[in-house]
């Protein structure tokens, strides 16, 4: 397929994503770990923006720093489509090498790493703000082909991820290959960043990802637990546990998301007195709500 088709296409299917974007959603965590729906949106239009003067034979010394910082401004939907249309009508122009960071480049080869940052920054934005996820089969086919013979280049660079188990479908398993995890979701994100952080015994961190009036019901005394209502409460417990236990690990070993609701069956250690470690194996049944875990009922094998 011609380049410029395939850049196009790309390049239109993300400015058109954006416009899916709600006001509250801008600042919702994204596939890209370090950043948030805006930060990812900005990093696609920035890289509009470059096409434009790398496309006219400009060098990256020539443009300097007008590319730094926030570009979407008050109206990042209009910016995006402005930035993409912008990019689209200079894909066409009659130049055979760009002058990029990393020394001179092919045409061809500048635009179908543009292809492959919008097609996958596509998925990402539209697993963040739960749109549509299907990506465009042509597109995939093509990205497949050119990552093949450069994955091992990108990998060791550090711009993507190490790759995850493939899949039989293939836009599953080239996002794969670029490190992404084809059933991420907001609330799959909440729930390992509130196991990372139960891990980490990081109490902060814990009761941000809670809701004010969080539930947490604990696996002890038996047979029923005892239950704790509201962050402070809940916080003073989850203190106790952390302060009063050795060398404390929390491992997830699975995570299933359901909507509203979450099941994590986990692994927690500690250093027993006998110099071993101590563990249970249990379950936590978690509802959430707003972008929050609001309730944490533990279960344990006994």
């Amino acid at each position: 397929m011609d380049i410029v088709e395939l850049h196009n296409r790309s390049v239109g299917a993300f400015a058109q994503l954006v416009q899916s974007v709600r006001n509250e959603q801008w600042s919702a965590p994204t596939p890209c770990a370090e950043w948030d729906v805006r930060a990812l949106v900005n990093h696609v239009v920035g890289e509009e923006r470059w096409t434009v003067p790398l496309m006219a034979g400009r060098t990256i010394a020539d443009v300097g720093t007008a590319f730094d910082g926030d570009l979407l401004g008050d109206d990042p939907a209009r910016t995006a489509l402005i930035a993409a249309a912008d990019a689209q009508l200079a894909a066409g122009t009659d130049v055979r090498t760009v002058h990029l960071s990393y020394g001179d480049e092919s045409t061809d080869e500048y635009l179908r790493q543009l292809v492959a940052d919008h097609l996958i920054h596509t998925w990402d934005l539209a697993a963040a703000v739960g749109a549509d996820r299907s990506l465009d089969a042509e597109l995939v086919a093509e990205v497949t082909l050119w990552f093949a013979e450069r994955a091992e280049l990108y990998r060791s660079a550090g711009m993507v991820g190490d790759p995850l188990p493939s899949s039989a479908d293939p836009a599953d398993a080239l996002l794969a290959a670029f490190g992404r995890d084809p059933s991420w979701s907001p609330a799959l994100d909440l729930v390992n960043r509130f196991g990372a952080a139960f891990d980490r015994c990081d109490l902060d961190a814990v009761l941000a990802l809670v809701t004010p009036g969080c539930v947490f019901e604990s696996t002890s005394p038996a047979p029923d637990g005892q239950r704790f209502e509201g962050a402070d409460a809940v916080r003073a417990e989850w203190r106790k546990l952390f302060e009063n236990t050795v060398e404390p690990r929390f491992e997830t070993e699975e995570t299933i998301v359901a909507g509203d609701r979450a099941v994590v069956r986990w692994h927690y250690s500690w250093r027993a007195e006998t110099g071993g470690r101590g563990h249970v194996r249990g379950v936590d049944v978690m509802r959430l709500r707003d972008g929050k875990i609001a309730e944490k009922l533990s279960y344990v094998k006994g």
